[in-house]
């Protein structure tokens, strides 16, 4: 989390980044119409109140009759009825535009962490994609329906009202009005003010977010290096960061307010001062007075409203590009155009051309580097025969997995081709070479839900007694029965309720359960106790006859049996062999061999 940086985004108002918001909005633009009209409805009559009650009194109130009164009375009735189904509407209209978008923007944003590689993960924290699909999400939803509604509302009640004062008294009107200007300024100065604030409290919010990710999913190893008062520093360096920005935040707001109202104050003033000199000229009536000073009140509500609607939109845009940057951040790894039209893509696969695929793979002069520009392998070569068991031995760092992760087309070679059946895996579709792989790691993943479920994954159209096979295949149906509800027993969070061990052969069964072409084990022995290492070896033996399969494993117990063993260093393959070929050349795997199990006091050939 420490290595990950924020990205600082614009200041100003980006409407390029606004025009692609609202391009994901084009399917509510029926409903963005109906609200324009319906805000324009309720801007009109909310400006027609007060020339209502300045007919009332200089109609009935100031000569002293009831002359027409229960027509006027039936009128303003209607129009309270009417004002009242207009905010039925509109807060109905911008409820289904705020969630629909929130739902689009999520929906995108899934499906492009779907297509995503693996080295997207590897540098993205997974607080920083959570706070995209969930508070960004939202935030944008939110201000661009709700956003709509004041601004509309304001920009329409601001019109009406001029109008009406105009209409009335032009003279009034324009004296009224003369304390608008300062209030665009003030507003401007506060919301720009407050705007900066905010950002550096969204911007602080994914770190915490992060932090809050990183901290409970290693809450065991905070517990075992007895790091908690450590971790509590960190964290409260964080939040008051976040709370500082947040109290400056309030202070500009609770400094605006008294600005709004004090301008706002002295138009209603100078309104009771022009207007109340001209009732008593007879050049005002007393409804003109009256009317004014309640639009005066009026005017100044949706000025204050469009200033903070504007800041947020400022405010929102920080989400937007943040949630625009995931969705439009292109896969590393692509299907050619004309591949992905032949075989389809990840979510329109064309299985109907998918060719088989018997297992055979070459790598030929392949050569990787990272994306930081660290170098793996260089003019890399080596052909597994189908159905053919290869295990990787070598020190930490050494290129075996960068091998598999380049076999499963997790990553691609900088230089050189990985052929499948002599064709380059990238004139193959991603999602038909990937369906072909089965993959059990150290740390398997389970998902919350029952034993069956997570076997199912698989093949979700595996029947009971497909999934109950895979489980009796790896060895894993005798534990499962044991336990409460059998296969309709819960895993928990993360398979919490399982050890190690029984996490991995369900992952060994839900792997099968695929029927791989090529079976990848990446030290899926190595956290396991010694019973379920045997189950998991006599599993191997079992499944994947027919199968091609990469084994990268410590302990070498678990890759005796298999056809070759490679002993990798820098990313050169150094040793090439069965087990009795590499003990009898007394090399590295010899020495590494003899080492660990003098150690375990094993006696070997």
């Amino acid at each position: 989390m420490h290595g990950f940086e924020e990205q600082d985004y614009s200041k100003e108002i980006d409407f390029k980044i606004w025009r692609k918001i609202l391009s994901y909005a084009r399917p509510y633009r029926g409903h963005l119409l109906q609200l324009l009209v319906v805000m324009s409805v309720v801007a009109v009559i909310d400006a027609a109140f007060p020339a209502m009650t300045r007919y009332a009194i200089d109609t009935f109130v100031v000569p002293g009759t009831t002359n027409g009164l229960p027509l006027f009375a039936a009128a303003y009735g209607l129009l309270v009825v009417a004002q009242a189904f207009n905010i039925w509407l509109f807060i109905g209209t911008a409820g289904r535009i705020e969630t629909g978008l929130c739902y689009d923007l999520r929906k995108r944003g899934f499906a492009r962490l779907q297509q995503l590689g693996f080295s997207y993960y590897d540098r993205t924290p997974v607080g920083w994609i959570m706070a995209r699909m969930t508070s960004d999400s939202e935030r944008l939803g939110e201000t661009i329906s709700w956003g709509a509604v004041d601004i509309l509302w304001g920009g329409g009640t601001m019109l009406a009202i001029s109008v009406f004062m105009f209409v009335m008294d032009w003279r009034l009107a324009l004296l009224t009005l003369l304390v608008v200007p300062p209030l665009v300024v003030a507003s401007v100065y506060f919301q720009r003010r407050i705007l900066e604030n905010h950002r550096e409290v969204r911007k602080t919010n994914s770190r915490i977010s992060g932090a809050y990710n990183e901290g409970i999913m290693g809450a065991k190893t905070t517990k075992t290096l007895v790091r908690e008062g450590a971790n509590l520093r960190e964290f409260q360096e964080l939040t008051g960061a976040m709370r500082r920005h947040s109290v400056r935040t309030a202070t500009f707001s609770a400094l605006y307010m008294p600005v709004v109202l004090t301008l706002g104050s002295i138009g209603t003033g100078l309104a009771l001062w022009y207007g109340g000199s001209g009732v008593i000229a007879g050049t005002v009536t007393y409804g003109t007075l009256v009317a004014f000073i309640s639009y005066t009140v009026q005017f100044f509500e949706p000025v204050r409203e469009l200033a903070r609607v504007l800041a947020e939109f400022q405010n929102a845009q920080a989400s937007a590009e943040r949630v625009i940057s995931m969705i439009e951040t292109e896969p590393e790894i692509v299907d050619r155009p004309e591949v992905a039209e032949q075989y389809g893509d990840v979510f329109h696969p064309k299985k109907e051309n998918w060719p088989r695929w018997s297992g055979h793979l070459e790598f030929r002069n392949v050569g990787f580097r990272y994306p930081n520009g660290e170098r793996v392998l260089s003019d890399f070569n080596l052909t597994v025969e189908a159905g053919a068991a290869v295990a990787l031995v070598g020190e930490t760092g050494c290129g075996k997995s960068t091998m598999v992760n380049l076999a499963c087309r997790f990553y691609e070679p900088t230089e050189g081709e990985i052929l499948l059946d002599g064709v380059d895996y990238r004139k193959r579709g991603i999602l038909w070479h990937q369906s072909h792989l089965g993959y059990v790691l150290q740390g398997p993943h389970l998902f919350s839900g029952t034993v069956r479920e997570n076997i199912r994954y698989g093949r979700l159209e595996a029947t009971d007694a497909e999934v109950e096979e895979a489980a009796r295949l790896v060895n894993a149906d005798q534990f499962i029965r044991k336990m409460s509800y059998g296969y309709d027993s819960e895993v928990g969070e993360g398979g919490g309720l399982l050890s190690v061990g029984e996490k991995q052969l369900i992952s060994f069964a839900r792997a099968i359960l695929a029927d791989p072409t090529l079976f990848v084990f990446d030290e899926a022995t190595s956290s396991v106790d010694t019973e379920t290492e045997l189950l998991i070896q006599d599993a191997v033996q079992k499944v994947l006859t027919g199968r091609t399969s990469f084994m990268i494993a410590h302990r070498l117990s678990t890759i005796r049996n298999a056809d070759r063993i490679l002993v990798i260093d820098a990313g050169r393959i150094v040793e090439d062999g069965t087990h009795e070929s590499l003990l009898a050349h007394r090399g590295y795997y010899y020495r590494l061999y003899t080492n660990q199990f003098r150690q375990a006091g094993d006696v070997f050939d």
